[in-house]
């Protein structure tokens, strides 16, 4: 039976296993931290995750944290994407380009999911006591 993706996972050890490592070997743990940190930078300007912007220390924090079930699966796969094109990029260069196009068309998908619920968010009339 296939493992479900929850949103309580660790955020460093999701990363670390689409990357291909284990989640005990930290080696490279403050490389993968660094770019997991940079991608929620550009996540945040797409309008992704929490206002005030999201960074990571360590494996202690969570999807959850981060955000809700709803996008959960597409900023996992964009995270990763971005995180292998700069601390493993692949020798190929098509396959280079195929996940920086599948990054760029997860970008824009989940900018377009977010442009709608802040519309959705914006009709919601204010009542004034």
């Amino acid at each position: 039976m296939a493992e479900v993706t929850q949103v309580e996972d660790s955020i460093l050890d999701t990363i670390k296993k689409l990357l291909g490592f284990d989640w005990d070997y930290t080696a490279f743990d403050i490389d993968i931290i660094t770019h997991i940190n940079s991608t929620f930078f550009t996540l945040q300007q797409l309008g992704i995750g929490p206002v005030n912007g999201f960074s990571i220390s360590d494996n202690t924090q969570t999807w959850a944290e981060y955000v809700g079930p709803e996008s959960i699966n597409a900023v996992k796969s964009y995270i990763s994407l971005k995180v292998r094109l700069v601390f493993d990029p692949p020798a190929n260069s098509f396959t280079q380009d195929a996940m920086k196009n599948q990054a760029e068309e997860y970008a824009w998908r989940l900018n377009a999911h977010m442009e709608g619920v802040r519309w959705r968010e914006s009709q919601i009339p204010v009542i004034n006591s």
